[in-house]
């Protein structure tokens, strides 16, 4: 498998699993589909280590099933998953205080409870 040069802000500060490594690559491409091979390999994640958690994920609602090319799926984050949605949300946030730190007064505002 591929070594990753530089971490992303996302594992930065999440931290780096094998659950957050795919997390991140699909997150990163979420508006494209994938094989579960690719994204193995793309996120630098062994095959096997994909399939103890993709099923549960498909369950949740947080991949779907997008089509079938020969005897491979495709899949891709559910952004329509409100789960998903924010945390694609929170990538961005992330990047844009890491990239322009003087916006983080404007981007996070205070939770009120």
């Amino acid at each position: 498998m591929k070594k990753k040069k530089n971490k992303s802000i996302f594992l930065e500060v999440f931290g780096d699993t094998p659950k957050l490594r795919v997390l991140d690559f699909l997150i990163e491409n979420h508006f494209f589909d994938y094989p579960m091979t690719e994204i193995a390999r793309e996120s630098n994640v062994s095959y096997n280590s994909i399939k103890v958690f993709f099923k549960e994920w498909i369950r949740e609602g947080i991949l779907i099933k997008t089509r079938k090319v020969g005897k491979s799926e495709y899949f891709k984050l559910n952004i329509k998953n409100i789960f998903i949605s924010n945390l694609i949300k929170l990538d961005w946030i992330l990047t844009k205080k890491t990239l322009a730190p003087e916006l983080t007064e404007q981007l996070v505002s205070p939770i009120h409870t």
